[in-house]
């Protein structure tokens, strides 16, 4: 087994969709960055990478180059997912937090949930999701950005010699 952790934070800003965990969220703002900015999913990826030892999404995938720009992160994901197949592995879980003090993201967590169980060819179940916010307090709070946090189990592939 291999455990991964993962954190990504992105500036909201005006102008842009408010994509999080592969779903568009209507919100008066959404996030800055070079890809569509998903800060769930680069927390996952980076958990999955760091589990494989394999540094992190702006080595696989750097802002310098322009193919990534405004990318889906769900297709980067699906990229992660072959790595994890290379190397031997499936998903033993994910377990992540978004940190946003706004929209309420609960409405949207289960299906951010099966986007992310069907982009990783994993059942459901593997992922869980949760969202809180700071009380108001700091960058968060203050409604400047969102963060998520990620972890991650891998486990050896097991192959069936009989």
């Amino acid at each position: 087994m291999r455990v991964g952790f993962g954190y990504d934070v992105h500036q909201l800003v005006e102008d842009r969709k408010l994509i999080i965990g592969g779903i568009e969220i209507p919100f008066e703002k959404g996030l800055l960055g070079h890809s569509d900015a998903d800060v769930l999913i680069h927390a996952i990826m980076d958990s999955i990478l760091g589990a494989l030892a394999l540094g992190d999404i702006g080595k696989h995938f750097p802002d310098t180059d322009m193919k990534y720009k405004d990318i889906s992160s769900i297709y980067l994901l699906s990229q992660v997912f072959k790595l994890i197949n290379e190397e031997g592995y499936d998903i033993g879980n994910i377990d992540a937090t978004i940190v946003a003090q706004r929209p309420k993201l609960a409405p949207y967590i289960e299906d951010m949930r099966a986007r992310i169980a069907d982009t990783l060819h994993t059942p459901i179940d593997n992922i869980n999701i949760k969202a809180t916010t700071t009380e108001w307090l700091g960058f968060v709070g203050r409604e400047e950005g969102i963060s998520s946090y990620s972890v991650c189990l891998l486990q050896k592939k097991i192959i069936d010699m009989r």
